[in-house]
């Protein structure tokens, strides 16, 4: 970094983060000797941090937490895996390794797919989290970089139908992926018996002490947002022509996280910085990651993320320094338009003929339950499948590839486990949810096990207005951190304590719009009365075809976010 631009790098006493993954020996710390410790089923002191870029938090069980302490029992400490799978593309031969896995090691038997376009397991225990990342790496996956201060999951656009633009776009995610992973060898060394070298690690690009906070990354393909690019810090807008990839647009600095009570962080939607050719893709990658590396906040992780540093230094002066270290000039952002996000339900074929079955999992729980058989039904989808499973970011599950004469088999298959109904709503199609409790210690409502319901009171309101046809982008997330991408959803609850939530409206279907609050901190019984009349006011005030995000800004109900960062709280 240039004498320059020292006045970027915010002065003070430096996070209790940044000395953990300075003194963790490149995020070895002292794991593989805590996964000997049979004393308690859980990693302590800095490890509790530093599995976090292995792939994994340690949870427990908050429903049965009291009664374990009652018991003078510790928490029934237990870790949550999230994969590393860019743009969530899977075999079935690795859906079936997975499928066994959690059947046998998670304390809940299911596999959870997350806004982040992979799945998780949760519940896996002390003593079966090295066969964990064994067994994974058996079957050519790895967790590593999936959380922690580093580029996570790269996420792709899911599309099933332009197949040549799709597959160049996955491609260019993997890459990106690859390119940005951390260098140290600790995963290997500590969950595969990797040899321990004597050579020195170097992190030439996250650098020693990685980045200052968690940094995500997404490759879309308009005009379906499916990805939430304005959810991301760094996002590449694929731009094609006579069918192939040729370019990118790059958007920088989104983020949706927040704190209660804290104004000096906000939502915020990802910058147009402009157009790059294929050939310099990596190199603008490298160069947005790096001045984050060198210009975010290392003092406040409330404010370390990339959208903070854009509005502390300037979107000028970041994007100059980017193009400065790539040796790239940014050109005048190519046309696009997103016209949507949600995915594709049902039997759609694409360009190459192929067929691609899109399934509806609500909240992406894939477990068996007596109503329907999910997870096994998806094991009996994968013994017979011939193409490849596509996890989407919005929690769904694509049986992709399926050739005309296997379409009759596979969706029977579906049909009979519960995977494939006629009887899901537009509604329940475009609501979501976080997983919250019991499961996320950051939990402060629920999130998961409350959307069902929700959902269904939600649909009760739509059919007595006569709406029933029409749905609402619904999303609920069980804290501010954003998981559940609430702050992009027409309507979108934040969690903020037992049974209570501030309710967000004004976001648009195209997912380029952030909500604002309409009522702070009410239950979720209010939430549906305030709901009951605002719906009952769109269906005989709306102009034709307009989304219920749009009434609410045209009718001065809630006033539009125009810049987060200076409006949001207004």
């Amino acid at each position: 970094m240039s004498e320059k631009h020292n006045e970027y790098v915010v002065s003070g006493k430096l996070s209790e983060n940044e000395r953990i993954k300075k003194d963790s020996n490149f995020l070895r710390g002292t794991i593989a000797e805590y996964l000997k410790d049979d004393l308690t089923g859980g990693f302590t002191a800095d490890n509790f941090q530093l599995i976090r870029f292995h792939g994994m938090y340690q949870q427990d069980d908050r429903d049965i937490r009291a009664e374990r302490t009652k018991q003078k029992l510790e928490p029934l400490h237990n870790v949550m895996l999230r994969a590393r799978l860019p743009g969530g593309v899977i075999t079935p031969e690795q859906w079936l390794v997975i499928d066994q896995f959690a059947q046998d090691y998670s304390l809940y038997g299911s596999i959870r797919l997350t806004t982040r376009q992979t799945f998780q397991f949760h519940g896996v225990l002390k003593p079966h989290i090295k066969l964990m990342h064994q067994t994974l790496n058996e079957a050519g996956i790895d967790s590593i970089a999936t959380a922690g201060d580093v580029n996570r999951n790269v996420l792709c656009t899911s599309n099933p139908v332009e197949s040549v633009v799709h597959q160049q776009a996955w491609e260019w995610a993997k890459k990106i992926s690859e390119h940005l992973l951390p260098k140290t060898r600790a995963y290997a060394e500590i969950w595969l018996d990797g040899e321990k070298l004597a050579t020195t690690d170097e992190e030439p690009i996250l650098g020693s002490n990685y980045l200052p906070r968690k940094f995500k990354t997404t490759v879309v393909i308009p005009p379906q947002n499916d990805v939430d690019v304005h959810a991301n810090d760094l996002n590449f807008v694929a731009i094609a022509e006579d069918g192939k990839l040729v370019g990118f647009n790059v958007l920088v600095g989104g983020g949706l996280a927040m704190t209660h009570g804290d104004t000096s962080t906000y939502p915020r939607k990802a910058t147009e910085f402009g157009y790059i050719p294929l050939d310099d893709t990596l190199a603008i990658a490298e160069a947005v990651v790096t001045t984050q590396r060198d210009w975010g906040n290392r003092v406040n992780r409330k404010n370390a993320k990339t959208k903070y540093t854009l509005e502390r230094v300037g979107v000028d002066n970041f994007k100059a320094e980017v193009e400065r270290r790539a040796g790239v000039t940014f050109a005048p952002v190519k046309p696009y338009e997103f016209t949507g996000r949600g995915d594709r339900f049902g039997w759609v074929e694409g360009i190459d003929g192929k067929h691609h079955l899109t399934l509806f999992i609500e909240n992406g729980r894939i477990i068996d339950s007596p109503e329907r058989s999910l997870k096994t039904g998806c094991a009996e989808i994968a013994k017979v499948h011939k193409g490849d499973f596509r996890l989407t970011a919005n929690q769904n599950l694509i049986i992709a590839g399926v050739a005309t004469e296997d379409k009759q088999q596979i969706e029977a298959l579906a049909r009979q486990h519960g995977l494939l109904r006629d009887d899901v709503s537009a509604q329940r199609l475009d609501s979501m949810a976080c997983v919250s409790l019991p499961t996320c210690p950051l939990a402060m409502a629920e999130a998961e096990r409350y959307l069902p319901d929700a959902v269904t009171e939600l649909e009760g309101i739509l059919a007595k207005h006569g709406l029933q046809q029409d749905s609402i982008i619904y999303r609920i997330t069980g804290c501010p951190n954003g998981c559940g991408r609430a702050m992009l959803a027409e309507v979108g609850l934040v969690g903020k304590g037992p049974g209570k939530y501030n309710l967000h409206l004004g976001g648009n279907r195209e997912g380029t719009r952030i909500p604002r609050m309409y009522r702070e901190n009410i239950s979720d019984t209010d939430i549906m009365a305030e709901l009951d009349t605002l719906i009952g006011r769109w269906a005989k005030e709306r102009e034709t075809g307009e989304a219920f995000g749009d009434f609410v800004i045209r009718t001065n109900i809630v006033k539009p976010v125009i810049d987060s960062a200076r409006d949001f709280y207004d």
